[in-house]
């Protein structure tokens, strides 16, 4: 039985593929380009940036991942930041600390389309 995996990295479902057929249990990152970036200590900052930002608000608010961009931009071009923003968002959905939304609801980050919004996972709530 295949179960699922998610890279460490960028949060994305790794797909299986049949020359992982020995060592699926050992596969941690979904490409090359994961496996040689890795999770820095920049990536946690960007992770405690979004989590101060949800904890500034009201236990139901949400914010937009553009917020965090700006805030870790300090000057800079803030959308060079979306990715890694979103990197982050996706590592804290897959650990259960943040829900990824659209119009409220909770999406799953692999198929979402278009705007998303972030908020705090309602304590023992489990997708």
């Amino acid at each position: 039985m295949r179960v699922e995996r998610i890279c460490t990295v960028c949060g994305r479902s790794i797909s299986w593929r049949r020359k992982w057929a020995r060592d699926w249990e050992s596969v941690k990152y979904c490409s090359d380009a994961c496996r040689k970036r890795g999770v820095s200590q920049r990536d946690r900052h960007i992770e405690e940036v979004i989590l101060a930002l949800l904890d500034a608000r009201a236990a139901d608010a949400s914010i937009c991942p553009s917020e965090a961009a700006r805030k870790l931009a300090d000057g800079d071009d803030w959308r060079q930041q979306m990715e890694p923003v979103r990197m982050a968002a996706r590592r804290l959905q897959r650990a259960g600390r943040i829900d990824i939304t659209q119009q409220g609801r909770p999406v799953d980050p692999d198929t979402a389309k278009g705007p998303i919004r972030l908020r705090l996972r309602p304590v023992g709530v489990q997708l």
